[in-house]
């Protein structure tokens, strides 16, 4: 019977330890999945050709949106232009926002975490 009693004690505590690591490895991956941000909104649009649109936001706060319009179609000067804007929290715990546009005066970045330019005086 203390023999029966033993084999009986270490099934239990088998399978208690085996309750315990799935337990451990169940937390363990929602810990991790939850590291992984998901996306919490996507929109994007074709425009006949003329140009695109699309915006999508994130569960870990960044969110984005960008416009291309096709500029002086069919001449020599034919050239996309896009804007958009960024949304991000840094690892600093800011929230950042950069808005661009980029046309055929080149990428032209706003943004308050930016470094301005000084505007030149002439005399």
């Amino acid at each position: 019977m203390a023999a029966r009693q033993t084999l009986m004690d270490h099934i239990l505590a088998g399978y208690c330890l085996s309750l315990c690591l799935c337990l451990c490895l169940f937390l363990c991956y929602s810990d991790a999945a939850s590291d992984v941000p998901q996306i919490l909104k996507y929109e994007n649009e074709k425009m006949d050709g003329d140009g695109y649109a699309f915006s999508f936001e994130t569960s870990d706060g960044i969110s984005r949106q960008e416009t291309a319009t096709l500029k002086h179609p069919g001449t020599p000067l034919e050239a996309i232009a896009v804007q958009g804007s960024v949304n991000w929290v840094g690892p600093d715990g800011v929230q950042y926002k950069l808005n661009y546009l980029a046309d055929e005066n080149g990428f032209q970045p706003q943004g308050e975490h930016l470094p301005q330019l000084e505007a030149t005086r002439t005399a």
